[in-house]
């Protein structure tokens, strides 16, 4: 961290100390003239990684310190604090052992982990110059590099306008927005697609060959985006009444005819053929023997 140096000593107090102080640092108003900044360092940092939360333009003649993990400055989200007098470090209970905060009031993360990301609020005090002293607070949002994300699906083979499917964007990520691309464009309008209150789940009802194909997800916050290997929906077609084909409509004795079964259907189905009412052969094309001026079938 170069010119940043740790406190010379940190301290663990008691939870009724820990009240007290919580207490004592919290009387004062919210200044107006404030102008402190946080931005963090690097300003992409990668699950696992180190990341600064550094502070500016801190104002003159200050008291201490408290970090709290998100918006709110309740106790259970204090994090640590710094006294300036003492030099003292005092953690709370959102606490995580990889917090430290330094005479600058700068928070260093070691390691990160998702459930780091998202906002940070740092409570400034200052010392009384004869009206009792002025506080302020500052909130900052962590974001995460955006991981590569993949699409879970409930069927990917579903029969045509008769089943619903569930694409699900993976992972969850804190502080992110999910968006969706179907052929490579936004999500058409149609009732048949709907999402879910975050976006990150795609409802499918009734799949048709309108909506079929190849779908994306997209994981985007203000510092990364990442999207997702295309899956593609596979359309079942029901079978369709399958109609017969010759090559030609008369034939000549001693000829081998041949008839096609022609349907549509995907996957594709089997054929059987029936002579007569039983059974000839398992092809799409049957193949009749050589025929005489008396050979007649149906």
């Amino acid at each position: 961290m170069g010119p940043l140096s740790a406190p010379p000593c940190t301290q663990l107090i008691t939870w009724k100390g820990l009240l007290l102080t919580a207490s004592l640092l919290n009387f004062w108003n919210l200044p107006t003239t404030a102008q402190v900044t946080i931005e963090a360092l690097p300003p992409k940092v990668s699950e696992g990684k180190d990341v600064l939360l550094l502070v500016h333009n801190l104002p003159q003649n200050l008291a201490g310190y408290i970090w709290y993990k998100g918006q709110m400055t309740y106790l259970y989200h204090y994090i640590t604090s710094y006294v300036v007098d003492s030099q003292r470090i005092i953690y709370g209970p959102a606490y995580s052992g990889r917090e430290t905060v330094y005479s600058n009031a700068s928070l260093l993360i070691q390691n990160v982990t998702w459930e780091d990301a998202g906002s940070y609020t740092l409570h400034i005090i200052k010392r009384g110059d004869g009206t009792g002293g002025v506080t302020g607070h500052f909130t900052f949002t962590l974001y995460l590099e955006t991981p590569k994300p993949s699409i879970s699906s409930s069927n990917l083979n579903p029969r045509e306008a008769m089943e619903a499917v569930m694409l699900t964007c993976d992972p969850a990520t804190p502080a992110a927005s999910y968006l969706w691309w179907m052929n490579g464009q936004s999500l058409p309008k149609t009732h048949r697609l709907q999402l879910s209150k975050t976006n990150r789940t795609l409802f499918i009802f009734g799949v048709t060959k309108y909506i079929a194909g190849p779908y994306e997800c997209e994981i985007r916050n203000p510092v990364s985006a990442s999207r997702s290997d295309p899956v593609t929906l596979n359309l079942l077609h029901g079978l369709d009444a399958p109609t017969i084909s010759s090559s030609y409509t008369y034939y000549h004795t001693g000829e081998f005819p041949n008839l096609s079964c022609l349907t549509d259907s995907h996957p594709l189905a089997e054929h059987s053929w029936l002579i007569d009412g039983k059974f000839q052969q398992s092809a799409q094309v049957c193949f009749i023997p050589q025929i005489t001026k008396t050979y007649r079938g149906v």
